[in-house]
């Protein structure tokens, strides 16, 4: 395959210079959820990044666009990326890594504490399998992983593989310009559907896409509210990163105008909140499993209960409790970024069985 790494148009992102391959993620359509908004009173618009045909779909294929066309440019055979044991990023590294010919390694952490034959084998785990992923389990232990990262590097110098290494999240400076993109084509979908501001809510780990979707917004003259809700780290440590990310991601656009600005300069930093994470990452709490039935029984959407499922129970409670700056003094259309990752479902039976309320 010879995927392209140039747009016929120049796209107003200004990511065009940049090394791209197209997998599809700039069709992610925005979809009005009118069941779910009139339960809860209020406009609310679904960015359907669940829905992209590759791998299962999810947010983080605009971020591997850019990553993936990296990795060709530089001559690379090998991909190799980190997450935790249901990760979403791992399955869509590996589809995208068997639809353009790269070979994928995995090291995947047990950083929930849970356990079972679903959690363990199922959902994703069995999706980066059937992708043709190359799969390292550790347990959550620095040493266990040093040392496993150890022997996979020798273990790919030994095969002479050339190979790319992609962090958690796909979350760096070249991956959030996929984010940058994106949030230049939700701003073009919002305008088209006559929004012309909106709360805009999207679950935040690594911090790329709330980022990128932040410079992206800001960079198509809009003045929504962006709202991350933190599924990962506390809100004052995703601050950190999100702030980074942009600035780093900014010195990549523009080399040599950013560089050292104080955070803020490139653009408004989301707000993030940290009060729907619960016990920790990948832990079920009673507000997710609410939200993610209430979109399933008016919808038919099926969302995943590590980060969308977070996000849905920030928009229950904002909506219907609202809070401060929530509609922006107004009534003004909330819009929830679904970043896909519904194959984790089967991984919580324990979580989504039969014990669900009849409706």
């Amino acid at each position: 395959m010879d995927p392209s790494t140039q747009d016929r148009e120049p796209h107003p992102s200004g990511t065009d210079h940049q090394p791209r391959i197209d997998l599809g993620a700039g069709h992610a359509p925005l979809d009005r959820a009118v069941r779910f908004g009139e339960a809860l009173g209020a406009r609310v618009w679904l960015q359907r990044e669940d829905v992209g045909t590759l791998g299962g779909g999810g947010n983080k294929l605009r971020k591997l666009e850019f990553l993936l066309g990296d990795a060709l440019d530089r001559g690379c055979d090998t991909v190799v990326t980190f997450g935790a044991l249901q990760s979403n990023h791992a399955r869509q590294t590996a589809a995208a890594c068997a639809r353009i010919g790269l070979h994928c390694e995995v090291v995947l952490t047990r950083a929930v504490p849970r356990t079972g034959e679903a959690f363990e084998r199922s959902g994703n785990v069995l999706l980066d399998r059937l992708f043709g992923a190359r799969l390292t389990i550790v347990d959550r232990d620095d040493t266990e992983l040093d040392r496993a990262v150890a022997g996979l590097r020798e273990r790919l110098r030994a095969e002479g593989r050339r190979a790319v290494w992609i962090p958690p999240g796909g979350s760096d400076a070249t991956g959030t310009l996929g984010w940058v993109r994106g949030g230049v084509d939700l701003a073009g979908r919002l305008d088209d559907v006559g929004i012309d501001r909106a709360t805009i809510v999207v679950a935040v780990s690594t911090g790329g896409t709330v980022a990128g979707l932040s410079l992206g917004l800001a960079r198509s003259g809009r003045h929504d509210r962006v709202l991350g809700v933190c599924v990962y780290r506390p809100r004052e440590q995703t601050a950190e990163i999100v702030e980074q990310l942009m600035r780093d991601t900014a010195e990549r656009l523009a080399p040599g105008r950013h560089r050292g600005d104080a955070p803020g300069a490139v653009g408004p930093a989301p707000d993030l909140t940290d009060e729907f994470l619960g016990a920790g990452y990948g832990l079920p709490t009673p507000d997710m499993r609410a939200a993610v039935e209430l979109l399933a029984r008016t919808e038919g959407i099926a969302a995943d209960p590590v980060y969308s499922g977070k996000a849905l129970a920030a928009v229950v409670d904002g909506c219907r409790h609202g809070g401060p700056g929530w509609h922006d003094g107004d009534d003004a259309p909330v819009v929830v970024v679904l970043t896909g990752g519904g194959p984790g479902l089967y991984a919580y039976p324990d979580v989504f069985g039969a014990e669900l309320t009849e409706g």
